[in-house]
């Protein structure tokens, strides 16, 4: 369920609307804003990972490729990747994840967000909240 937080995270500074949250098959979810997009890991990846211990971020400027591994998780359950959804740039990291892992956890689409990156090669073709709810059920 949408909350409060989600859809007003969901404008850009001047209350703009950003373009709809996509989700990945790899369970990242990404929001396009320009020529930059966020992206971290959905409410079900996390809940599926458990708590949240420690994330291995990017630098900055580094380059990815669609489907690399940009980000590490470890959970207490397993270690995990979040994939970049599209050819990018990295421009800017949550470093506040470092010393507050779990807030993938508390706030996945919000706070928990994992880097945004510059678009390289624009490539949205990930699905819908509703098309990521069928897939994911």
């Amino acid at each position: 369920m949408l909350t409060v937080d989600y859809l007003l995270s969901n404008q850009d500074s001047e209350g703009g609307s950003l373009s709809e949250t996509k989700y990945l098959e790899t369970h990242e979810w990404y929001i396009v804003n320009g020529e930059i997009f966020t992206v971290g890991i959905s409410d079900f990846a996390q809940g599926e990972l458990g708590d949240i211990v420690f994330v291995t971020l990017p630098e900055v400027g580094q380059e990815f490729s669609k489907g690399d591994p940009i980000v590490e998780v470890e959970a207490t359950k397993t270690v995990a990747e979040a994939y970049a959804p599209m050819n990018c740039v990295i421009t800017e990291v949550n470093s506040n994840l470092e010393a507050e892992p779990e807030l993938i956890n508390n706030d996945p689409v919000g706070d928990g967000w994992m880097v945004k990156a510059e678009i390289k090669e624009m490539d949205d073709s990930g699905m819908t909240y509703q098309q990521y709810e069928s897939f994911i059920s």
